[in-house]
């Protein structure tokens, strides 16, 4: 089978708060605020329509770091934690023959830096990445994309997300969708051993 995965708070915990404030200067004003509009841009960003190093800069100078630009980009990729029981999952659908592609929204610091440190992510066969196609969930046409660019069958393709408006998304462009948690990953198993098995008895028919 198919298999779409998101990335952040899937495969790994994603915590940009408590690594973003620790570049934070000492009793800055309205700290909160900074991070939250850190973060309101991030999907245009990682859309691609905020040119990289405007992007970096102007994050930098919202949070107040006066420092190196290699500070903030330190504070920037670790924000990424080992969800280890899906990393487990992961390695078990490679070793079974699945095909799994990623299905994110990114951008090219913090893909880099997962590849360096994840090597399970060598288990993905390609995907989509917001980044490089210009488009981010829950937008239609990334999962357009997904659907062309890899040959998919949108109603045998198992799609993976933490977020309620990309699973939407998700459902409305045909793919067999699940919000996953973190904390009921056994939910998560037993919906994919029940659409494993369908897609078993299916095969055999």
């Amino acid at each position: 089978m198919d298999f779409l995965f998101d990335i952040g708070n899937v495969i790994v915990h994603v915590d940009f708060i408590s690594s973003l404030k620790r570049i934070l200067p000492e009793g800055i004003d309205q700290p909160e605020a900074r991070l939250n509009r850190i973060l309101e841009r991030k999907d245009d960003f990682e859309a691609g329509r905020i040119p990289t190093g405007q992007y970096y800069s102007w994050a930098a100078k919202t949070l107040g770091h006066t420092g190196e630009l290699e500070t903030f980009m330190e504070a920037w990729v670790n924000v990424f934690s080992p969800n280890q029981p899906m990393l487990d999952v992961i390695e078990h659908l490679h070793d079974e023959g699945h095909r799994l592609l990623l299905f994110s929204n990114t951008n090219a610091a913090h893909i880099d830096f997962l590849r360096s440190q994840y090597p399970v992510l060598e288990r993905f066969s390609g995907g989509i990445l917001s980044y490089l196609v210009g488009h981010v969930k829950p937008e239609q046409a990334i999962y357009q994309l997904a659907i062309k660019n890899y040959g998919l069958n949108a109603e045998k393709t198992l799609y993976i997300d933490d977020l309620t408006e990309n699973i939407e998304g998700g459902i409305q462009a045909g793919f067999i969708s699940h919000q996953y948690s973190a904390e009921h990953h056994e939910h998560f198993l037993v919906w994919l051993n029940e659409q494993l098995q369908a897609g078993s008895d299916a095969a055999a028919k």
